[in-house]
Order: structure tokens, then C-alpha cells, then sequence
């Protein structure tokens, strides 16, 4: 098979890495790639939402099958393009793709077929006054969030009303992020801990991955500015067995039968961020397509043929059966630029990545990379995710081969956090 990766990323650096390994594929392109996976694929310059360029290269190329790593093109209905055309691509349609792309439709959509979540309010921009008087009539801390895609960012925790009454300010009249703001929600503030889930459908079969935990603050013991995800580890011993039967049970069956019932199932990877409450289990979000950086220990502990899996979920013939997960631990520390996710400087060499050897149980998924001349220079706020892979699911020892690979690599303002895994021991050493 030749096969069509779209993205940039981490997430996408791991995809190619985990389908090169398929001995049904013969070539991996990926559009437009970065330093890392040109060294797996032949990177093409195309960006993610240029749809007609992309269904060109497919054509021109004979894609056998094309791989959407990141969600704007899947929000935007690259699947329902290439499909029309009878090319097969894995990922969900538009439709249903606004489980990420409207976080009011994917809040409507959860009340409607009773998927535990956290209580709401929508507004229209042009309503600021009354969702300024509801932020009186709920008790903080809340959650305010933008609508549309806000790269992970359009989230905004508030502790005070003050504060949420500012965030909406910054949403809908400074605009922060655009037009995602054209509608904003506002809930009420989940306390418990995090975790993710993916799950792997065509739209009526399903299997699902290892449980994962990202770590979205800057700083350690989760402080500072959201990002993107400073890293994360597979599996989330938060997520015990009992417990994963309580999410499929409540969120999981519900929500893949209630997109059918709507007239949109789903197919593709379908991410669910999670929140443990003392209540159970309730979605904080849903992602149309895999996480980043939870791709990076997910996807490697994957024990079966991915380009099989992604075909067979495109022809809409899964067999959840051939979805089978290592009995391992990952650990993926992002090694970031200075001053992310502010303000960053670009075009450090970054020096070390040859110190990484497979054999050690450690592979570096590019995220933010290019090549200048023979070097790998940083192009990105999140440039680097250094990923430990421990088959003797020893995650402690997983978490300290991950920061041994760390140290051996450096670039002029690398940053990166000291605590990834800590939550997961805390689970596994009970006081």
C-alpha cells in the first residue's frame, strides 16, 4: 500500500513510525511533515487544509490510503471530499467531526443522549451581557470555553467570576481566538483527575486503546499557562478496569450509537478526555482524531498491524479482535521552546538526537522540527517528544529512561517538565 499521512506533528511522526512497520505498506508520504518523518516518509509540501491539492497528490500518486492526523481538515470535510471520489481515507466525516469542531454541538449532543458531563450554558458572542449575568448565578471556579478549534487553548479555567467575566472579554470583544469565539460555553468546573481514552470505530464496531494522561500546564505540579500537552504516559492506572467498564457502559456505547442514531456515525479515532469524578466518570471534551502528545505512547504500544486496522476501519469492516495493546508502559516527555506557549524563538539546531538508540527502548518523535542543510533545527513551540517504551510495564523505570534520553539532547532554550509519570506512581505506591 502507499499511504498519504497529513499533519506536521508528533501525533503524525508516530503514525508513520508505527504504519512503516506494517509489511503492507510500501511507501509513507506525509504532507507536509517535519525534520523527524523525513527520515521514515517522502515529506510533500502540501498544508493539511489544502484539500484540492491533497486529492490531487492522491490521484496523481495512487494513494491507497490517506491518514488525517490533525482535525482542522476534518472539521473543514477532507474526509467527505476524498470519499466522493472513492478514495479511502480514515478519519470521520464533516458531520460528525463536530464532536471537536463545536464544543455546542458536542455539549447538545451529550444532553441529548444522556452522556454524563459537566452542567452548561451556550451563548452567542452577541449575547456577553446575559452570559455575564449567568457567571453570577453559578459558584467558582468554571470553565469558559470558545466554540470552534482554538488549538487546544480556547479553554480557560476561572477561579473567580471576575476572572471568568474576563475571560469572556478576551474570547468575544478581543477576539483571542478569532472566530471560535463566535459562541462560547460556560460549565461548571469538574474537580478529579484527568485521562483519555481512544477509541477505534467504523461507525459500529469498536476497539479501544491504552488509557493515557496528558499533562496540558506549562509548569510543574501542573501550574502555569495551558499548552498543547507537555507529555504523557499510557496506561493511566487512574483508569482501572472496573472503571473502564463504567466509561464504555455510560460514554462510550452511548455516544458511537448516538451518532448513528443522529445520522452521522462515526469512524476514525475518537478521542474522549475524561474527567474521574466523585460522581464517576464524565467527558470534559471529545477530539475527532488521535491526541497530542497521548498519540506517542499510545500508538506505540499497539500490538497489531496499523495500516490493516486504518484500512479495514475505512472499508468499514472492523474486527476489534485484531486490535490487540502491549501489556507495557510509555512515557513521552515534550521537549518545548523557550517561552512556550507565548511567544518563542525559532531556528535552534538541536544537538544529540544520534545519543537515541531504539534498542534502548527510546524513540524521539519529532514535533515542531525542520532540516536546514544536514541539521534539525526547532520550527515549533513543542519541538521535540522523547518517548521511553518499557515492555516490562515497569513505569517507574519507564519514566527514568525516558529523562536519561532527555538529558542527551539540547537545543538553545530547550524546556521541558521534571514530573511526567509522577501522578500514575502516586496510583501505584498507595500510601
Amino acid at each position: 500500500m502507499k499511504i498519504l499521512v497529513i499533519g506536521s506533528g508528533g501525533r503524525e511522526h508516530a503514525l508513520v513510525w508505527k504504519l512503516r512497520q506494517s509489511p503492507l505498506v510500501k511507501e509513507v508520504y506525509c504532507a507536509p511533515g517535519n525534520a523527524g518523518i523525513g527520515q521514515l516518509a517522502l515529506c510533500v509540501p502540501l498544508k493539511p487544509t489544502d484539500i484540492k491539492g491533497l486529492l490531487k497528490f492522491a490521484k496523481e500518486e495512487t494513494i491507497d490510503l490517506t491518514v488525517v492526523g490533525s482535525e482542522r481538515p476534518l472539521v473543514e470535510g477532507i474526509v467527505d471530499a476524498f470519499e466522493e471520489r472513492g478514495y479511502k481515507i480514515f478519519g470521520p466525516s464533516k458531520a460528525a467531526a463536530r464532536l471537536e469542531g463545536s464544543k455546542v454541538f458536542s455539549k447538545n449532543f451529550m444532553e441529548r443522549h444522556r452522556i454524563p458531563t459537566a452542567r452548561y450554558r451556550s451563548f452567542e458572542a452577541s449575547a456577553i451581557d446575559q452570559a455575564k449575568k449567568y457567571i453570577n448565578t453559578i459558584e467558582p471556579p468554571l470553565v469558559v470555553k470558545a466554540d470552534g478549534l482554538a488549538a487546544g487553548k480556547g479553554v480557560l479555567i476561572c477561579k473567580s467570576r471576575q476572572d471568568a467575566a474576563a475571560a469572556l472579554d478576551e474570547i468575544i470583544l478581543q477576539k483571542a481566538f478569532g472566530s471560535a469565539g463566535n459562541q462560547i460555553v460556560i460549565e461548571e468546573f469538574l474537580d478529579g483527575e484527568e485521562a483519555s481514552l481512544f477509541v477505534l470505530t467504523d461507525g459500529e464496531r469498536y476497539a479501544l486503546l491504552a488509557s493515557a494522561q496528558d499533562h496540558k500546564r506549562i509548569l510543574d505540579g501542573d501550574l502555569g499557562k495551558n499548552t498543547g500537552g507537555m507529555g504523557a504516559y499510557a496506561p493511566a492506572p487512574i483508569v482501572t478496569h472496573e472503571l473502564l467498564q463504567t466509561v464504555v457502559e455510560k460514554i462510550v456505547r452511548p455516544t458511537l450509537d448516538g451518532m448513528r442514531q443522529d445520522g452521522m456515525p462515526y469512524r476514525g479515532c475518537l478521542y474522549i478526555g475524561l474527567m474521574m469524578t466523585q460522581d464517576g466518570p464524565k467527558v470534559l471534551e471529545y477530539n475527532c482524531r488521535f491526541g497530542d502528545p497521548e498519540t506517542q505512547v499510545v500508538v506505540p504500544l499497539i500490538d497489531g498491524d496499523l495500516a490493516e486496522i486504518f484500512l479495514a476501519i475505512a472499508e468499514h469492516r472492523l474486527d476489534a479482535s485484531t486490535v490487540r495493546v502491549h501489556s507495557a508502559a510509555a512515557v513521552c516527555v515534550v521537549m518545548a521552546s523557550h517561552g512556550y506557549p507565548d511567544e518563542y524563538q525559532t531556528g535552534k539546531q538541536i544537538f544529540g538526537l544520534e545519543n537515541i538508540k531504539a534498542e534502548d527502548g527510546v524513540v524521539v518523535f519529532h514535533a515542531g522540527t525542520k532540516t536546514e542543510g544536514n541539521a534539525a533545527v526547532t520550527s515549533g513551540g513543542r519541538v521535540l517528544g522523547v518517548t521511553a517504551i518499557g515492555f516490562t510495564n515497569e513505569l517507574e523505570q519507564t519514566i527514568r529512561n525516558a529523562y536519561r534520553a532527555v538529558e542527551k539532547i539540547t537545543f538553545d532554550g530547550a524546556y521541558y517538565r521534571s514530573d511526567i509519570g509522577k501522578k500514575a506512581l502516586k496510583h501505584l505506591r498507595p500510601q
